[in-house]
């Protein structure tokens, strides 16, 4: 295998250091009540440059996208401001960073809503499972169908995040379409059931997807634009019933967009990636996409350097191993076994689990 994963890649305007995508990773450490990023996240940030690319956590572009409490926002003028200090920590390491703008539509809770309201959706949904509110864990509640004045403000609230993003210093944005949140909501005919121009055929259904890129590109360029996708992996009770051809249309019309990637999510172990190379969908996309492609899920060393070398993928994300593994790019260069990480520490809390895993220098002198 070659180690063109570890080579310079030149993406739209940017050339990264390496291949290599530390992916959005939502951690809760925000500060609130104006859940905003603090020291604290800048210099998890900067722990972690060394990938080619970070996408920092998914952060609601309104009130309404709200529903994991401690995620911080991209709406507010003292959420914008707050950013620079991590947008900078980045950047004087020398790494490039995306800000991931996320709406999580019926994933919340009226307690977490302004004024009490049901969350917002395509249609009405009851998630399954809980939520963490100010009243303790209690269990989602129904969504409210959103009505068309409400999809269209969503809409400006996406392009409202983009330019703050880049006011706040971002190299670009990803825009989350991904794992049943409210972009996906309109997409999967399983969540749909809309009888107006934003549900019933796949054209109409991906209206909204197609909107929102076209309102974020208003203040972003398309070649420092991301996109989030879940063919896939959807939550539980969330599904369509022909993802094949969903998103396969979705994908082709994407061509004509000209983003800086299309980030495909798939949410496999690292036995699936080695035993069961198959069940990836990126040789599907390769075949109908002209961009640049992000494989994301279950990714080792070897998993990676199989999917570089394949073509199936321009860039390889990681996850977790990003958690536990501040320098994994150094990690994986040299062989070294990632660090696990400490699961009861991946939300809210404060440094420990966050900050205070060594790098490889580190352990050796411990």
């Amino acid at each position: 295998m070659t180690q063109k994963i570890f080579e310079s890649y030149k993406l739209g305007p940017l050339t990264l250091t390496n291949r290599i995508v530390m992916a959005p990773l939502t951690r809760r450490r925000a500060t609130a009540p104006e859940l905003k990023a603090n020291d604290l996240m800048a210099l998890y940030y900067r722990q972690r440059s060394s990938a080619g690319l970070i996408v920092a956590e998914g952060s609601q572009v309104s009130p309404e996208g709200y529903g994991f409490t401690g995620s911080p926002g991209c709406y507010s003028r003292v959420q914008t401001e707050a950013w620079k200090k991590v947008t900078r920590a980045v950047h004087e390491e020398g790494g490039r960073i995306f800000l991931q703008l996320w709406h999580v539509g019926p994933w919340s809770h009226r307690l977490l809503q302004p004024e009490g309201k049901p969350p917002l959706s395509a249609s009405v949904v009851v998630p399954v499972g809980e939520v963490l509110t100010p009243g303790g864990r209690l269990p989602y509640e129904p969504s409210r169908s959103m009505t068309v004045n409400e999809i269209h403000a969503t809409i400006k609230d996406f392009g409202l995040g983009a330019r703050n993003a880049m006011e706040a210093g971002f190299d670009g944005v990803e825009v989350h379409g991904a794992h049943s949140y409210i972009i996906d909501q309109f997409i999967m005919d399983g969540t749909n059931k809309r009888n107006d121009e934003f549900g019933g055929s796949l054209e109409n259904r991906s209206r909204f997807l197609f909107m929102v890129l076209d309102e974020v590109m208003q203040y972003v360029p398309a070649d420092e634009v991301g996109l989030r996708l879940s063919p896939r992996q959807v939550k539980i009770g969330m599904a369509d019933s022909k993802p094949e051809d969903t998103y396969g249309y979705i994908v082709n019309k994407l061509n004509s967009y000209k983003l800086a990637y299309l980030h495909i999510s798939e949410m496999m172990t690292q036995g699936e990636r080695l035993g069961e190379p198959e069940r990836t969908v990126l040789p599907l996309y390769r075949e109908i996409y002209d961009g640049r492609l992000i494989s994301c899920g279950g990714h080792s060393r070897v998993s990676a350097l199989q999917m570089i070398d394949s073509g199936y993928a321009d860039m390889v994300a990681f996850g977790k191993p990003f958690i536990s593994n501040p320098d994994l790019v150094d990690r994986l260069k040299s062989g070294n076994e990632p660090t696990e990480p400490d699961k009861d520490t991946f939300y809210h809390g404060g440094p420990r689990g966050y900050v205070d895993y060594p790098a490889m220098d580190s352990e050796a002198q411990a």
